[in-house]
């Protein structure tokens, strides 16, 4: 499942008229780099929810076949349902099994091929999620969770040092039991929850991870990935 439903505040004045998911980076919209990613991975279903301006997300992606993939839309117009109720809404399309779940306005290059087998070892462990944990950015230098020995530990700040969450996961739907369809509910709750239960896990991931959450951030991908294209163009 790809997280496109959100509003893109942090965006405007750019997503007034665009979903951010649509937004352009390196000559192709944000979520097309998922989309192209997951296909290479093996994934043939994608389920994506959607709200502001998300007949524009439709009309652009339609049913997935340019991306060899076959899309499922969660409608959660007018208003969105926070993360966790746009997962529940979800859940009928995204079954009874672990399933992954992406952020619709980060870009990374984490293979997401890796999400089968973390998936086998999640049910194997009775765990309820992983999470994909990133170093802290500028603009989150307090992290969120602790990671250690590769389970999630929540530690008020400076107790340890925290890591970021990537906002890539692969959860269990007994994760949102609580939560009932419909409702608005964040996805940090659910997985303190799970900590408290000591069924979380996760692991560092080291490579390219991006929170495009601003303008700026967005330009300064745009300009990265311009410049790749155009060396790998040039042959060097």
């Amino acid at each position: 499942m790809i997280l496109a439903a959100g509003r893109g505040e942090r965006m405007r004045p750019l997503t007034d008229a665009c979903p951010k998911p649509l937004l352009v980076a390196g000559d192709k919209p944000l979520i097309a780099w998922h989309l192209e990613r997951l296909a290479r991975a093996g994934f043939r279903e994608v389920v994506i929810n959607h709200a502001h301006l998300g007949v524009m997300l439709q009309d652009a992606l339609g049913s997935g076949h340019a991306f060899g993939l076959s899309i499922v839309w969660s409608d959660e117009s007018p208003d969105a349902l926070e993360t966790a109720g746009g997962i529940v809404k979800a859940l009928p399309q995204l079954g009874d099994k672990p399933f992954l779940v992406i952020n619709g306005d980060i870009f990374c290059d984490w293979d997401f091929a890796q999400a089968e087998e973390i998936a086998a070892r999640l049910t194997a462990k009775n765990d309820l999620g992983h999470l994909l944990m990133v170093a802290n950015p500028p603009e989150h230098r307090d992290g969120d969770f602790v990671l250690e020995d590769g389970r999630i530990v929540d530690m008020a700040a400076g107790e340890s040092p925290r890591l970021t969450f990537s906002g890539i996961g692969i959860y269990d739907p007994r994760l949102f039991g609580g939560v009932s369809p419909g409702m608005k509910a964040k996805l940090a709750p659910l997985l303190r929850k799970a900590i408290a239960l000591g069924r979380l896990g996760g692991e560092v991931y080291t490579g390219r991870w991006q929170d495009i959450g601003t303008p700026q951030r967005l330009a300064a991908l745009d300009a990265q990935l311009r410049a790749e294209l155009r060396a790998h163009a040039a042959g060097v």
